[in-house]
């Protein structure tokens, strides 16, 4: 008791000092907060968006596996790979090999379905049709042009895919996505397992303005439209629609318009070049057994036709399969490829989500904030350390005689280091609470806008680096909402996650989408590590004082006073 009493005492005579060292430890506190609060806040914004987002994942064939079991790598010696005999790649084995076994049928997609880890699971089926006389796909061609155009098409589609002004890449980047599905066609036709799979009616993108959805599972054949169709074509509910094949025009099928829907998504696509069935307006939702119905009749009907290169083909229209798995959590996802391989999945597939690829990269920036704030907090306390040691050196020695004294008239070293070491605690956890009072204050917005600062400098580096390739953002002003095209592809992100808006991140799903905010950054284990932050300051501070004081010889110090 006596020792803390002395210690009051003490800095009660030393207020000048205590003063200063009081400020530096101040300082050093609301730094340490606000380090601490940011990495704090990185965490809880991490765990938010996790809990607020939709885990889903698919399968998919792996290509780069497959071809490197083939030989497709170059051997050391520098000749080609070995998928054949005598040496280079077999590009008609490999061609087979992606026909045969790089699609994975319905049954197969619903035996992994039933793994203990999938909370739910849906599929769509997509294919593709013509038009006919009185049912034509919204276009913003002239009907002069259509005939002209479509004649080229038809003669480029024999050949090379690409596209007028240099957009050749692009023309094989498409061709790539539905080959093996015969022509583009002017529709596409989404087929939808259940009501859980259509996701942009679920999130509000999309909605029914008039008549009904169709029943979930449904056999019939009845479809549901856009309202920009429905315009074009002057379409009421229960009116029906013909559509035929676009390899075999005499092979035509009959919906029921059951009901109209108007999509966001449709205002965002702003281009013709891709194809009329890329057109959003153009695209017809019905269910997948109805639209399966339809494959298999196009199956039983199709023939072999041969093409002016002699060629042959099916004239059966094929259906483009995707599946989709649902998670409770990133736990049960990661379960769940070992419970898929345990149920037969082949090693040649891949299992991924882009709900957690987006999620990831999302948080580049809050990443590197929060690295930053730990390095920060690291240069503070290691800088302040330092002064506070130096100063208590300066305090210890000034203060010799009084040591002399106390440890003459009989008090163990041990009790004047520990006098010492309290009046530094005092002074230090005043100032701990005071800096965590300021740090709590500002912690928050000194999070945001530096939060802001890093998305900022990512988003401009995102942008440097599609200019440095001749590909800004914009594309020049025409390619806007190009993002829309390919269909209902909802982030599933949460409200603080921001879109940047960019060439690659609308077209690739690039990682363009970053946590732009944090609502908290102070709780109650920041709290605990600013006590933590305090005691070390204390020890850090205390250390030299202490073994100066213990080295002190007594009689030597009332000696050589002078």
């Amino acid at each position: 008791m006596y020792i803390i009493k002395n210690a009051f005492r003490c800095i009660g005579r030393s207020k000048g000092r205590n003063i200063l060292i009081g400020i530096i430890a101040l300082v050093i506190a609301v730094s340490a907060c606000i380090g601490l609060s940011i990495r704090q806040a990185s965490e809880n914004a991490k765990e938010s968006a996790l809990e607020g987002l939709s885990i889903t994942a698919t399968i998919s064939y792996d290509r780069a596996s497959a071809m490197g079991q083939m030989g497709g790598g170059r051997p050391s010696g520098g000749s080609s790979g070995g998928g054949r005999p005598g040496g280079g790649f077999d590009k008609d084995m490999f061609a087979n090999m992606m026909g045969s076994a790089s699609s994975l049928t319905l049954e197969e997609y619903q035996k992994y379905a039933e793994a203990s880890t999938v909370e739910d699971f849906y599929y769509t089926l997509t294919a593709y049709f013509n038009g006919s006389e009185n049912f034509s796909p919204v276009s913003d061609e002239t009907d002069d042009t259509e005939e002209t155009e479509d004649a080229e098409e038809t003669e480029d589609s024999k050949g090379s895919s690409t596209f007028p002004g240099g957009m050749g890449g692009m023309g094989g980047m498409f061709g790539g996505m539905m080959g093996g599905m015969g022509s583009a066609g002017d529709f596409s036709i989404v087929g939808y397992s259940s009501d859980s799979s259509m996701t942009a009616f679920i999130d509000g993108t999309a909605s029914i303005v008039e008549g009904t959805m169709f029943d979930e599972g449904t056999s019939e054949l009845v479809c549901v439209i856009s309202e920009e169709l429905a315009m074009y074509n002057d379409l009421a509910v229960g009116d029906t629609v013909i559509i035929t094949n676009p390899s075999a025009e005499t092979e035509t099928y009959t919906f029921t318009v059951s009901g109209i829907y108007t999509s966001s998504e449709n205002n965002d696509f702003s281009m013709s070049m891709f194809g009329a069935s890329q057109d959003p307006a153009n695209r017809i939702y019905m269910s997948a057994a109805a639209l399966q119905t339809v494959l298999d009749a196009s199956e039983a009907a199709s023939t072999t036709v041969t093409d002016d290169y002699g060629r042959e083909s099916e004239t059966k229209i094929s259906g483009t399969l995707s599946a989709t798995y649902c998670f409770a959590d990133t736990d049960a996802y990661y379960t769940f490829e070992t419970e898929a391989r345990d149920l037969g999945l082949s090693e040649d597939y891949t299992i991924s989500s882009s709900d957690l690829n987006a999620y990831e990269s999302s948080l580049a920036p809050l990443n590197t904030l929060s690295t930053m704030a730990g390095w920060f907090l690291i240069v503070i306390l290691i800088i302040g350390g330092v002064i506070l040691v130096v100063l208590n050196i300066f305090n210890v020695r000034e203060r010799k005689y009084e040591v002399g004294v106390l440890t003459a008239m009989g008090m163990k070293k041990w009790k004047v280091a520990a006098q010492f070491m309290c009046e530094i605690l005092v002074v230090t956890m005043i100032a701990v609470i005071i800096g965590a009072g300021v740090g709590a204050v500002s912690s928050v917005p000194v999070t945001n806008a530096l939060l802001e600062g890093q998305v900022e400098s990512q988003s401009n580096m995102q942008t440097q680096v599609e200019e440095n390739f001749g590909r800004p953002g914009d594309f020049g002003g025409g390619f806007g909402g190009m993002g829309g095209m390919f269909g209902d592809m909802p982030s599933g992100l949460p409200e603080n996650i921001k879109p940047d808006d960019s060439f690659f991140g609308d077209i690739f799903g690039g990682a363009s989408d970053y946590i732009t905010e944090v609502d908290s950054a102070m709780n109650l284990t920041v709290v605990f590590q600013m006590l933590g932050v305090g005691l070390l300051l204390t020890l850090i501070a205390s250390a030299a004082s202490v073994l100066f004081i213990m080295r002190y010889d007594p009689l030597k110090i009332l000696a050589n006073r002078d």
